[in-house]
């Protein structure tokens, strides 16, 4: 009920039972403060949206603004605003707010003049959430108004509505790219390195797309805001609530990662191995080729945003290769990280696709013509994402509005990310020609460049903090303001890790963050009088994580070994560690104690654990096979 295409009346008729079911559902989530501003009244919007979120594994608690008080709270704030202290605030303004608004008798110089106060007034909420809250901002575009007292020569005369929402929209779309790539930016992903922990980080949540697609008669409902001050229909809720809750879970990592497909009717009609090569239908001869081969061109364009594909297919390999070399196709075998083309159970080939690629089969999503084969992967792989993708005319539209892979940040390394795996497949074909593992890392011949964060990573190493789950000990999660903060505390410590070897650059695969403190007994960081105050510093490490794509090759130790490095340059004596488990985390339950730590204590109704190690004097390095490449960044930043 919970995935597109939804029936809005039926989530609205039913939210109360499904956030009931939702929560106890036994599932782990992660849990944030959301704060909602609005323009108009958002009750039943922040209804909606909580079930959307719950289902996409983040329980929200929130806060609403007084009516039309958006404004106010995000530039004075108040106690029970700062009370709450928000980790993501949404403005939800409309056109309902762009007040005044042109008339007919203004001169240019006015109309601009309203322009710079409709931005400003928006630029000014977001200054202001910012030195407060120090969080992300979520802000709507605007839709058009209801109606047009030109006609279409609103559009283009400057005293228009229409004109004035699209000149609005435009420089609010050209603000917040400057806001988070920098000036002169079109903000089309290029990662200029802009430093978020100087400005407010902001997305923009393009309400005006909504609008339109939903259409506007249907979006808007003048009885509804005469009676309620609703800026929307009722009906159009769960599609915006559904919208931002996209954009809210891309912020915080929550967003699919591969892209798995059927062959047959799914990338072309027919099937293959009864009709030929010559048989199927795609291309341009006909309308349903003409479909297929629309659908392989978006496909093929997920690659520029780092989703990876993948074949699950129940057919010939010989037969599957085939098909993708058609002369009419855009995909071709290369664009595929992996090829499972068999007559073994799709259930097995999708988990097999996981293991193959080192991530979870609930980043997954499986689009499969046959909905026979979609309920098995729903019955067999829990947390993979199947959509009911409909007729081929279909298959864009509703991979596109389902939101699986929503944008909120664009790195080189999101963009080279196909690239990277199958260089790692590449890398198992040679340790497969090698009896001694040792040897097959020399191979290798890895080079790993380990710095405190920079700038220009930013935007990465955030993507980092809120993807990884199954290398990563603590799980704890940043926001890119957080990460610059981080990078620019003198007492905190932080480590951002490159590896590349002989087949390619893996990016920014492992990632540490520790906080100065002094140590009392067994622990640092207490107050003066819990503990007997030793003198000495410690470091408590926050976060260590490292992307299963480079698992088993040395990389953890080279960590290790450059923060003993820098520990000791600072005069730490102890560092200490900690482990939280969760459901994905579990192959790193003895990672300290495989790095020499001690255990310090257990919990045993959680399973957390604390760790210390102390810096003996004369240190061995731990790494054998890595060559290190350090630099040493003044300030941190």
């Amino acid at each position: 009920m919970l995935t597109y295409p939804f029936n809005a009346e039926e989530i609205l008729k039913k939210s109360k039972k499904l956030r009931r079911e939702l929560l106890a559902d036994g599932s782990t989530r992660i849990r944030k403060k959301i704060a909602v501003l609005g323009g108009s009244t958002t009750h039943d919007i922040v209804r909606i949206l909580e079930i959307f979120l719950l289902e996409q594994g983040i329980e929200p608690q929130f806060y609403e603004s007084e009516y039309a008080q958006y404004y106010e709270d995000a530039v004075f704030g108040n106690p029970e605003l700062d009370a709450f202290s928000p980790d993501l605030v949404y403005l939800h303004t409309t056109f309902r707010n762009l007040k005044p608004l042109p008339t007919l008798d203004m001169s240019a110089e006015q109309v601009e003049e309203l322009t710079q106060e409709a931005v400003g007034k928006l630029a000014a909420c977001w200054q202001g959430i910012h030195e407060r809250y120090h969080c992300p901002i979520i802000q709507n575009n605007f839709e058009y108004p209801a109606y047009r007292l030109q006609g279409s020569r609103d559009a283009v005369d400057f005293h228009g509505c229409v004109h004035f929402v699209n000149e609005v929209n435009a420089r609010l779309a050209k603000q917040i790219a400057e806001l988070s790539y920098g000036k002169g930016s079109s903000g089309s992903g290029k990662d200029e390195g802009r430093e978020s922990g100087a400005h407010p980080t902001v997305y923009l949540h393009d309400y005006h797309y909504l609008a339109a697609q939903f259409g506007l008669d249907r979006f808007l409902d003048e009885a509804f805001w005469n009676l309620y001050k609703y800026a929307l229909s009722m009906q159009a809720i769960p599609q915006l609530s559904w919208s931002l809750s996209n954009i809210i879970k891309s912020i915080y990592g929550r967003n699919k990662k591969v892209l798995v497909l059927d062959l047959d009717n799914t990338l072309w009609g027919g099937v293959i191995g009864d009709d030929g090569v010559s048989g199927i239908e795609l291309g341009e001869e006909t309308a349903g080729g003409e479909t297929f081969r629309a659908f392989q061109s978006y496909v093929k364009s997920m690659q520029e945003i780092g989703i990876l594909l993948a074949v699950d297919s129940k057919n010939e390999e010989e037969n599957a290769l085939a098909g993708l070399n058609h002369p009419e196709g855009i995909l071709r075998p290369s664009d595929f990280v992996c090829i499972k083309a068999n007559w073994d159970p799709k259930s097995v080939n999708f988990m097999k696709i996981a293991e193959e690629l080192s991530l979870l089969p609930e980043s997954m999503v499986f689009v499969d013509d046959n909905p026979a084969e979609r309920e098995i992967i729903r019955q067999q792989v829990p947390g993979a994402a199947v959509p009911e993708i409909g007729s081929p005319e279909d298959y864009i539209r509703i991979l596109d509005h389902a939101g699986y892979f929503e944008v909120t940040s664009l790195t080189a390394d999101d963009r080279s990310r196909g690239q990277m795996y199958r260089a790692n497949a590449e890398r198992k074909k040679a340790a497969a020609s090698f009896a001694d593992y040792g040897e097959y890392l020399k191979s290798l011949q890895m080079t790993a460049r380990i710095t405190p964060f920079q700038e220009i990573d930013y935007a990465r190493i955030t993507q980092l903090t809120n993807k990884s789950n199954q290398f990563n000990l603590t799980t704890k999660r940043y926001t890119q303001e957080e990460i610059a903060q981080a990078a620019k505390d003198p007492e905190t410590l932080t480590l951002c890790g490159r590896l590349t070897d002989k087949f390619g650059d893996n990016g920014i695969v492992s990632l540490i963050i520790g906080s100065e403190a002094m140590i009392t007994e067994d622990r640092p960081g207490e107050t003066e009088g819990k503990g007997i105050v030793t003198g000495q510093k410690g470091l408590v490490i926050d976060l260590w994580l490292m992307s299963c794509r480079v698992l088993k090759r040395d990389m953890e130790y080279a960590m290790m070994d450059e923060l003993v490095r820098t520990a000791v340059s600072r005069g730490i004596t102890a560092i200490f560690g900690y482990y939280f488990p969760t459901a994905k985390n579990k192959m790193v339950r003895e990672f300290y104690k495989d790095m020499g730590f001690t255990l310090l204590s257990e919990d045993p109704r959680t399973g957390n654990t604390a760790w210390r190690y102390d810096i003996p004097k004369s240190y061995t390095h731990k790494n054998r096979f890595i060559s290190i490449e350090t630099a040493e960044v003044s300030e941190q930043s």
